[in-house]
């Protein structure tokens, strides 16, 4: 199964820290294994739609085998290698992604009756915090507009946009 991965620059994962072995010459990595266990052990990969949720610095195409386990935001399986890194999740294109969703969020807060200027507040100084908080912001502020299904429709909407800007 095709997924997705962030990692650090440094190929090392940014909970467990566990550095992969890397794609090289057109050849896909190492198989990596670990027990599944969601949250615990197992190796962690996003579908198109959760990658709002797991934002990093470098994007890999993985491949899952073994057991894998569909949870709500992540995929967990027993075996994976990385096939590629995605380029197109550049320096240009996070700082993209981030204005947007400060945009949206901006949107979102004033835009509403009635406005919500706490919110709007936060915006621009979290833009140096870069795209996976402004993400959670804007979701953030749907959901105070408009409830918990706002929330995921507004994570549904940026992860169109990415899907889209990386060719998924």
């Amino acid at each position: 199964m095709i997924a997705y991965k962030f990692l650090r620059s440094d190929a090392t994962g940014p909970f467990t820290r566990f550095r992969w072995p890397l794609p090289e010459a057109g050849r896909p990595g190492e198989w990596v294994d670990a027990p599944v266990d969601p949250c615990r052990s197992g190796i962690h990969g996003c579908r198109r739609e959760d990658l709002p949720l797991w934002l990093g610095r470098v994007l890999y195409e993985v491949e899952l085998g073994g057991e894998i386990v569909a949870e709500p935001a992540k995929l967990v399986a027993s075996r994976a290698r990385l096939l590629r890194r995605i380029d197109a999740w550049d320096d240009d294109l996070r700082d993209e992604y981030t204005r947007m969703c400060a945009e949206r969020a901006h949107d979102l807060a004033l835009g509403g009756s009635p406005p919500l200027p706490d919110w709007d507040a936060v915006i621009e100084p979290s833009t140096a915090e870069g795209p996976a908080l402004l993400g959670f912001v804007a979701a953030r502020i749907a959901e105070q507009r408009a409830g918990p299904a706002a929330y995921l429709a507004e994570r549904g909407r940026q992860a169109r946009w990415l899907a889209q800007r990386l060719s998924l």
